[in-house]
């Protein structure tokens, strides 16, 4: 093995949109595929509101329904690509992760039955079904985005009369603790549908709000096809 110098290759957008309900996750996943061109696949497992942009662009969708369990994600996924999707958009992958079938069911099932009620022991059989998913994601030779419900998070906090009490912190993705990690680029949606940037390689992106646009996903394009070509999957 040898080291050799550094190149910036040619990659595909690892995209994550995180947003309450009705902030405009779908619709901006949407207008940016359409800047990244090519054919776009939709898997919803939002229960068909996946359709209700027909006629925003033309794209095509598969409808996932309960149970959720991982392995139908990376089954799609490599449908989808050989198909020949530019895009793959997952909408969304929070089922993976909490839906009925998902990871954390699984988990529970497993605690309750095969490990009688040892719930650290059954994330071995469970961790290796999620990771096949986002190994999925990360090696895939489309662009994927891929949206992620966000939930009110609170914590217990000592007042100063000394007593605790219970605090609204902030939003959280519902999805396994870390894994924006695994994306490129995170874009965090509030309920007025303005995008802040959590998490971005690409640099293209300061602190000040935003909308999602077909013209946000060209400029990601035009950042993403600033390399040398490359044979691998990959993504930034």
């Amino acid at each position: 093995m040898t080291f050799t110098k550094a190149e910036r290759k040619k990659s595909k957008l690892r995209l994550a949109i995180t947003g309450t309900a009705g902030s405009g996750k779908t619709y901006g996943a949407l207008l940016i595929a359409q800047g990244l061109g090519g054919k776009i696949a939709m898997i919803d497992t939002e229960n068909g509101s996946g359709n209700v942009y027909a006629s925003l662009c033309n794209y095509d969708i598969c409808s996932l329904s309960a149970p959720y369990h991982p392995n139908k994600y990376v089954q799609l996924i490599h449908e989808a690509e050989q198909a020949g999707y530019n895009v793959i958009i997952i909408d969304s992958l929070s089922h993976e992760w909490s839906g009925i079938g998902g990871c954390l069911d699984l988990q529970s099932n497993l605690t309750a039955t095969k490990y009688k009620g040892n719930s650290f022991v059954a994330w071995k059989d469970i961790t290796p079904l999620h990771n096949a998913v986002i190994d999925s994601i990360l090696g895939s030779k489309a662009h994927i985005i891929a949206t992620i419900r966000s939930k009110t998070e609170y914590s217990q906090v000592k007042n100063e009369q000394g007593r605790y009490e219970v605090l609204k912190t902030g939003l959280a993705p519902v999805q396994r603790e870390g894994l924006d990690y695994e994306f490129g680029t995170v874009f965090d949606l509030s309920p007025n549908h303005m995008a802040l940037v959590s998490k971005d390689r690409s640099g293209l992106f300061g602190d000040t709000p935003f909308k999602l646009s077909k013209i946000i996903g060209e400029r990601l394009l035009k950042w993403l096809d600033a390399g040398e070509e490359t044979a691998k999957g990959g993504g930034a």
